[in-house]
């Protein structure tokens, strides 16, 4: 082959290699990158072809930022997409789709008929019987000679003999009446004014010693002993001795408080959202630390009528018996009252209910993967299930979890579905914005540029650096990254600002868009 020839075929070979260098170059500039998402022009189309709508993408985690691109957060994770059919239907229910389910980890179940085991739990403690404690308490004053109960726990019978006295003061006394008695006998026949003296002399002071509870004074005998013995009023343990043999005592004072134990009381607090579901002589069960295998029967037997302002409770008490000897004052109890109701009710799943404070919440499944919030009000609360008085009815299948991710889906969404209903029409002309920066790159494939700028008052945005859709790559096609610019953007759509015209901050000529574009 002749020299020239061969030159024509190398030529002709470099002019089609570099064809299709430039062939597929051009198509790399205008071909989206690899794993991006389509503009709102090209969503416009897909969705023609029967694909979603993008509108644009918002924070993960539920923050007021969003973004006309795809994106990720300042911890990786990617923005969420939200589409033009995205947003509640006219019953408020809203649509999630079947891998966003399995993703949340949705399970739900169905309300049904069933008896509320509501039952009242408390704390309490153990309580003497105050109607059951007595005082020894002598009425006038003396000296103990001998105690014949030595010790505080020590057990009494009604009767038995607990101390002796001696007490002038009763001595005295005593010798008053056996001295009025005489005057009364030996003047009854020769001085009948001086009989009567003496008679309501006696009287009196007989009275006086029925006062001081002397046994002779209200037995009616003449005869006083000089030393006193007092016995136990009642059965039960001796729980304070306050004198001990040879001391002296003063009117009024205890000198033994004793108990009866055969029963005593349980103080236990009631929670004030409690209170409707306590009565008088409601059966309870009691158990005690001590004897964890015990289960003790016990009723209500008051309500006091105060409550607790600090703690929000009120104290009920109930009555226990204690013949066996075993439980103590002071032990902590554990009180138990069942207040069910025995006529089955609607009831759902604890975890079913959303409580924020103001409204009760739950979520109805219904089909095709959509979830309808519905306001309900509750009634008696069980260990595992609440009644619901309105709102949901027996065999309605309701989320038990992840109610609070998808609840929250909804609030956002409806307000989103609100914010486009209230947003003004497709022919106003948007709104536009300026604001001054600096330009640091631009992203030809979801022509997107990032700017940083100072605060924008208009918007209450705060100086940041973000990205904006940009109306045409031509806009930037001259700056370098870290020039200062002005430039001007408008909101077209909920969440989308486009850049319509950047310049120079130093006063170069503005590359105007070429109309608006798409982002």
């Amino acid at each position: 082959m002749k020299p020239a020839i061969r030159l024509s075929l190398a030529a002709l070979t470099v002019a089609l290699a570099l064809g299709a260098g430039y062939w597929a170059g051009s198509r790399s500039d205008h071909a989206p990158a690899p794993g991006s998402t389509a503009t709102a022009a090209e969503n416009t189309a897909a969705a023609a072809g029967g694909e979603r709508q993008i509108l644009y993408y918002r924070n993960p985690m539920g923050l007021p930022d969003t973004s006309p691109a795809p994106k990720k957060d300042s911890m990786g994770m990617d923005y969420l997409p939200v589409y033009a059919d995205d947003k509640p239907d006219d019953s408020g229910a809203v649509v999630v789709s079947p891998a966003r389910v399995q993703t949340l980890g949705v399970k739900t179940t169905v309300a049904e008929m069933r008896v509320v085991g509501a039952a009242v739990r408390a704390v309490g403690r153990i309580e003497l019987n105050e109607r059951a404690v007595v005082d020894v308490a002598p009425r006038f004053e003396g000296w103990i000679e001998r105690l014949h109960v030595n010790a505080v726990g020590d057990p009494v019978r009604r009767g038995q003999p607990l101390f002796t006295i001696y007490s002038p003061e009763l001595l005295s006394a005593s010798e008053e009446l056996r001295i009025a008695e005489r005057l009364q006998r030996d003047s009854a026949t020769t001085d009948p004014i001086a009989s009567e003296a003496a008679r309501r002399l006696a009287n009196a002071t007989r009275e006086r010693l029925q006062n001081w509870q002397v046994a002779a004074a209200r037995e009616g005998k003449g005869e006083i002993a000089q030393r006193q013995t007092f016995h136990s009023p009642a059965n039960g343990v001796v729980l304070e001795k306050n004198a001990v043999q040879g001391a002296r005592f003063m009117p009024g004072e205890a000198v033994y408080r004793i108990a009866d134990l055969s029963k005593v009381w349980v103080i236990a607090d009631i929670f004030e959202r409690d209170l409707a579901r306590v009565r008088v002589g409601q059966p309870a069960s009691v158990t005690l630390d001590a004897f964890p295998d015990r289960r003790f029967d016990a009723k209500v037997g008051y309500l006091y009528p105060t409550l607790n302002v600090e703690t929000r409770s009120t104290r009920i008490r109930l009555e226990l018996d204690n013949r066996e000897g075993l439980l103590r004052p002071g032990m902590f109890a554990h009180v138990e009252l069942a207040s069910g109701s025995p006529t089955p009710r609607v009831t759902v799943p604890t975890s079913a209910v959303i409580d924020d404070g103001v409204r009760q919440v739950v979520l109805i499944a219904l089909d095709e993967g959509r979830f309808k919030p519905q306001p309900v009000r509750l009634g008696e609360r069980g260990t595992d299930h609440v009644e619901v008085l309105e709102g949901v009815e027996a065999g309605d299948r309701v989320v038990t979890s992840a109610n609070f991710l998808i609840d929250s889906e909804s609030q956002l969404k409806a307000a989103l579905s609100n914010l486009t209903d209230a947003a003004p029409a497709t022919d106003a002309a948007p709104v536009t914005y300026e604001a001054e920066g600096t330009f640091d790159a631009v992203d030809p494939a979801t022509k997107t540029v990032t700017l940083t700028h100072g605060d924008i008052p208009a918007l209450q945005w705060p100086a940041m650096t973000m990205d904006f859709a940009v109306a045409s790559p031509d806009l930037v096609a001259n700056l370098a990254p870290g020039t200062p610019v002005r430039f001007e953007f408008e909101q077209r759509q909920p969440g989308e600002f486009v850049v319509t015209k950047v310049e120079k901050a130093n006063g170069a000529k503005p590359a105007a868009a070429n109309g608006h574009g798409s982002h």
